[in-house]
C-alpha cells in the first residue's frame, strides 16, 4: 500500500521542462509540481533535449524524458514508462487524443485531462467526434478559467459534471514588486541599464501573431504620444515560443512601429526566469488580444510586480482583472477609441498607478498565486 498516491503528469512533449524557453503549459505544470511533491509522488513527463537528462529529480520531482527516434513517437515512449510505473493518476497536458490514446492501454486508471487552451479542442488539431470521444474517456476534466469551461462544455455537451476550474498564479518571492525596497532598487538599476531613464513604460509580453492583437497597440502609439511624449512601448516576445523568426505579420509591426521609431523597442525572447525584470519597468502593461484568450499568465504576473494591466474584455482575461481597480478592461471591437485613452490616464496620473498597484498586489495575494493553485489540485487529488 502506497502512503501517497503516485500522479505521471505528460506534458505535450514539444518543449523542455523544466526550461525557461518553454511554453506556459510546461511552466505550469513546474511550479505546481514542486509545490505538492510532499503530498505526491510526483513523475513528470517531457521532452528529452541534449542539455536535460532522460531522468532526474528536482525539488522532489522526478521528471522522465524519452529518448525519441520517429515524430509521433513520445506518447508511445511514455506509455511504456507507464506500464512500469503503474500511477494512480494519470494527468494529461492539453492534449486530448493522449487520453484516449492511454485509456485504451491503462483501463482501470484514473486519467484527468488539464485544458490551457482552446487551441488543441478544435479544428485543424481535432474534430468534435474525436473530442468528444477523447472528454468522454477522461475522468476529470481542469480548466484555468470560466471561459474555458464554458467553451469545452458547449463543444461536448454532458460532460459538466467532470469539469474543473483551477486558476493559475504568480511565484511572489520571483516577482517582487516595484513599489517595495528592493523591487525599486531592481526596477531603478534595469531602467539605468536599458537606457530608459526618464521613460513612461507601456509594457507588451507575448506572441507576436494577429490574435493578441500588438498591431493596434502599435496603432495607438501616436496618439499615446502626443498626449505624453515620453511614453515608450517595448514589445516583448516572438513569433513562436523562444523563436525570432520574421513572419509577415512581424515584419507589418516593425513597419507600424516606424511611425514612432523613438517610442517602440521590440525586444527578442526572454526568458522565464529574467521576465520579472522587465515587468518591473513597466508604467502599465497592455494585453490586447483579440479573441480566444483562456486566461493569460502575463496579466497576474505582471500586477504581482505592481503593474496595472489594460487588457480586452475576452475569454477568462475578465476573470483576472478587474475593471477599474486593476487596470481596464476594453472592448476588442472599440481599441482604437478606447485604448489610447486608458493609457493616457495611467501614464499621466501617478497617484492612480498607485492606487491600482496596490489593488493589483492585494488581488494576487488572495487569488492568484502558485500557492492557491497547488492547493486546489491536491484537494482533487484526495478527493477523487
Amino acid at each position: 500500500m502506497r502512503k501517497v498516491p503516485y500522479v505521471a503528469i505528460v506534458t505535450p512533449g514539444t518543449f523542455a521542462i523544466p526550461s525557461g524557453k518553454s511554453s506556459s503549459v510546461e511552466l505550469v505544470v513546474e511550479n505546481v509540481a514542486k509545490r505538492v511533491s510532499g503530498e505526491t509522488k510526483l513523475f513528470v513527463f517531457g521532452k528529452k533535449t541534449k542539455r536535460l537528462p532522460s531522468r532526474e529529480i528536482r525539488d522532489g520531482v522526478v521528471y522522465i524524458r524519452p529518448q525519441v527516434r520517429k515524430k509521433g513517437g513520445y506518447i508511445y515512449r511514455v506509455n511504456r514508462e507507464l506500464k512500469l510505473l503503474q500511477p494512480d493518476v494519470i494527468q494529461v497536458e492539453n492534449r486530448p487524443r493522449f487520453v484516449l490514446f492511454l485509456r485504451k492501454r491503462h483501463p482501470r486508471t484514473p486519467i484527468w485531462l488539464s485544458l490551457h487552451s482552446l487551441n488543441f479542442v478544435s479544428r485543424p488539431y481535432i474534430s468534435r467526434v474525436q473530442l468528444k470521444r477523447c472528454c468522454e474517456a477522461a475522468d476529470l476534466i481542469i480548466v484555468n478559467s470560466e471561459y474555458l469551461r464554458e467553451r469545452i462544455t458547449r463543444l461536448v455537451p454532458g460532460i459538466r459534471s467532470k469539469v474543473r476550474i483551477n486558476h493559475l498564479g504568480v511565484d511572489l518571492e520571483r516577482f517582487k514588486s516595484r513599489w517595495e525596497d528592493e523591487g525599486r532598487r531592481l526596477r531603478q538599476q534595469m531602467m539605468t541599464g536599458q537606457g530608459l531613464e526618464g521613460r513612461k513604460i507601456i509594457l507588451y509580453v507575448g506572441r507576436w501573431i494577429e490574435q493578441k492583437g500588438i498591431h493596434r497597440l502599435l496603432e495607438a502609439m501616436p496618439d499615446i504620444v502626443r498626449e505624453v511624449p515620453e511614453a515608450m512601448l517595448i514589445i516583448i516576445g516572438g513569433a513562436s515560443y523562444g523563436s525570432n523568426r520574421i513572419t509577415p505579420y512581424v515584419r507589418e509591426l516593425y513597419r507600424l512601429a516606424r511611425k514612432v521609431p523613438k517610442h517602440v523597442r521590440f525586444v527578442d525572447f526572454v526568458p522565464h526566469d529574467r521576465i520579472e525584470d522587465w515587468y518591473r519597468i513597466a508604467d502599465v502593461q497592455v494585453v490586447p488580444s483579440l479573441s480566444k484568450e483562456a486566461f493569460g499568465l502575463v496579466n497576474v504576473e505582471a500586477m504581482a510586480t505592481g503593474v496595472p494591466v489594460i487588457g480586452t474584455n475576452v475569454g477568462g482575461v475578465g476573470e483576472v482583472i478587474v475593471h477599474g481597480v486593476t487596470g481596464f478592461l476594453l472592448e476588442p471591437d472599440h481599441l482604437g477609441e478606447h485604448l489610447p485613452k486608458a493609457a493616457v490616464t495611467l501614464l499621466k496620473h501617478d497617484e492612480l498607478r498607485r492606487c491600482m498597484a496596490e489593488q493589483c498586489l492585494r488581488h494576487v495575494r488572495e487569488h492568484f498565486t502558485w500557492e492557491h493553485t497547488a492547493a486546489r489540485w491536491l484537494d482533487m487529488i484526495r478527493e477523487r
